[in-house]
């Protein structure tokens, strides 16, 4: 039986999904409030390509993250945030977060990576808790897809401008065709921003090339964290 492969990203209301279906000649999306929930349904993808850190260092920086905002460069680069170490996840704030990374490496964390930190939590303890969804969850970074899509070329606008919008839109229409933009006409029932929507289908081509073998992988030799879980991107 075919494996049913999808992109997510997170979003207000928790993941916006972009999922082929079991036979692979549909697309649909739909917005769920954790991975918990996603991985419970009947219809739970095979493989998910997932726009989140996933293994989280003790401390100093990820290589995956290094190489990814040399890859882009500026100023795609600094979409990349440095993930949070390992201990930080255990803060409830900000400043907390950053008071553990000045304890541990002399350095704290940027509001932007602090954002997604909930995220990160959630599905560090999903995939610890559950050994067997490790290898069915896979870490993407959509700028880093976008850039391969693109012919190894960074986007040249921001995703939050309609311009940025509608160069990544472009790209992926080559992929799903009208799909795309019956997406995009759907983000209000949704409860999700454009932009998280093009970054699920961004992840889904990347699950589409990770399912045929031709993904590229960043670092292209695998880091492990403490929890044996991959420091990588796929692409």
């Amino acid at each position: 039986m075919r494996t049913t492969i999808a992109g997510a990203d997170g979003c207000r209301a928790g993941w916006v999904v972009v999922q082929d279906s079991q036979s692979g000649l549909s697309l649909e999306w739909r917005v769920v409030p954790s991975l918990k929930a996603l991985f419970s349904a009947p219809n739970a993808p095979g493989l998910l390509a997932l726009d989140i850190p996933i293994g989280i260092p003790e401390s100093g920086s990820r290589v995956c993250d290094v190489q990814a905002r040399r890859l882009l460069g500026s100023p795609r680069g600094r979409s990349v945030f440095p993930a949070p170490i390992r201990p930080m996840l255990t803060a409830s704030t900000h400043t907390e977060a950053s008071a553990i990374g000045r304890a541990v490496e002399g350095r704290g964390l940027t509001i932007q990576a602090w954002g997604i930190v909930p995220k990160i939590q959630e599905v560090d303890e999903f995939v610890r808790t559950d050994p067997g969804i490790g290898d069915r969850v896979r870490e993407v970074h959509p700028e880093v897809c976008f850039y391969f899509m693109g012919g190894r070329r960074p986007m040249a606008v921001g995703k939050k401008e309609a311009a940025g919008r509608e160069e990544r839109a472009a790209l992926l229409r080559v992929h799903f065709g009208e799909a795309v933009d019956r997406g995009l006409a759907d983000v209000s029932r949704l409860g999700c921003a454009a932009d998280d929507l093009l970054d699920a289908f961004a992840g889904l081509w990347t699950a589409r090339r990770i399912q045929a073998g031709t993904a590229v992988c960043i670092p292209d030799s695998v880091e492990r964290d403490s929890h044996g879980l991959r420091m990588e991107m796929v692409a």
